[in-house]
């Protein structure tokens, strides 16, 4: 029996990362100043068809200031999924307001657009000023910020409309979604500003860091300005404003830089994965899958299945060194959200979606011997 230990999704070293933090240890640029930090800006920008982009520290410093500058203040709402990873809810909180949870789409796992059109049409009415005001506390909802759960998207469309309809801005976290894209228009380029992840368990990484990508340049300025502690003169430590330590540093921007170098052969292996994963593993039990929409070109970022045997399957994986995660737990169950407003029908799919869910192995360097391992594995604890 092979015994070697199959990783949930690990980065993939496999470029010019080396050579590139060499030169950083070389020159002595390892801190945040340094033309690596600026060329990944460039590059993540570019790639996604945003005219800037701005390196922080990790997603959640970028959806925290893209919330900020996007004008939400304390005792605000900020309206996201109630499936989503827990930096998505404190970025909210970060700026004092509070999430308004929305329970997702049972196929497709995104936010559920039919509840929040709904929610919105009979919960919510404008001012005089045009904002949106929940009519339970006259409290302001300034933005929505869908979650592209697991890399997927949702209409886009559809979202933009409602939005449009109940004057909130969008602000996207993307964090999972690098190279997934919506009728060939890139994820985190549909709102005022969209923020990327490069946690070690992304589809590229920087050991962490993220990056915020706009077409707004005075938003941009302004977010590399605060995210460098506001510091208005190079040679003095003059700052005009509370700013935030929330730059990346040259050693990280370098492996990044090397890391979009083979951005696309990545995305190329993630959807291999998943198209193997889908041919072997349909019809076996009663596993399902993640609904994608026609229109959504998905990066397959970390594949996820859903049977009633959650269970049972992580136990068997796991104890054969195949590393397999249950989905987050929804926001609502949170002892620090369970009393945020959570829109539900009399079905919950996050619950459901909680009970069945559950990821199976997906590194880009993954090997087809080590996928076969998996699904063999998969078929013995299901029949």
């Amino acid at each position: 029996m092979n015994n070697k230990l199959i990783p949930l999704s690990v980065p993939n070293i496999s470029g010019n990362e080396w050579e590139y933090v060499k030169d950083c240890l070389d020159t002595g640029w390892i801190s945040s100043a340094g033309g690596f930090v600026g060329k990944f800006e460039e590059m993540v920008a570019d790639y996604v068809g945003a005219k800037f982009g701005v390196a922080t520290v990790n997603g959640t410093c970028a959806l925290h200031i893209s919330l900020q500058l996007s004008g939400v203040k304390r005792n605000d709402y900020v309206i996201i999924p109630n499936i989503t990873f827990v930096a998505t809810a404190n970025s909210v909180k970060y700026t004092g307001a509070d999430p308004i949870l929305i329970d997702v789409d049972l196929n497709n796992w995104q936010m559920n657009l039919d509840l929040l059109e709904e929610f919105l049409t009979k919960e919510t009415y404008g001012n005089l000023k045009g904002d949106c005001i929940l009519k339970d506390d006259g409290r302001c909802i300034r933005v929505i910020m869908p979650v592209h759960v697991q890399g997927n998207m949702t209409d886009m469309d559809r979202l933009i409309r409602i939005a449009d309809q109940h004057n909130l801005l969008i602000i996207e976290d993307a964090a999972e979604a690098l190279g997934t894209t919506y009728k060939s228009k890139h994820s985190g380029t549909f709102g005022l500003m969209g923020c990327f992840s490069f946690n070690g368990n992304k589809i590229i990484s920087t050991g962490g860091g993220g990056v915020i990508v706009s077409d707004d340049e005075l938003l941009a300025k302004k977010a590399k300005h605060i995210t460098t502690t506001a510091k208005v003169d190079p040679m003095s430590y003059y700052h005009d404003e509370i700013g935030y330590n929330y730059r990346m540093v040259n050693v990280l921007a370098a492996i990044g830089v090397a890391q979009m170098e083979v951005l696309d052969s990545f995305v190329r292996r993630k959807k291999e994965i998943g198209a193997f994963y889908k041919e072997h593993l349909s019809g076996v039990g009663d596993i399902g899958f993640q609904t994608v929409l026609d229109d959504v070109d998905h990066n397959n970022w970390l594949f996820t299945i859903k049977t009633s045997h959650q269970t049972e399957l992580l136990k068997h994986l796991n104890d054969n060194k195949i590393i397999s995660r249950p989905f987050w737990m929804p926001m609502n169950k949170l002892p620090m959200y369970k009393d945020c407003l959570y829109v539900v029908t009399g079905s919950d799919a996050c619950e459901e979606l909680l009970k069945t869910c559950l990821a199976i192995p997906c590194s880009t360097s993954i090997t087809d011997d080590e996928l076969e391992r998996v699904v063999v594995e998969i078929k013995n604890a299901l029949y």
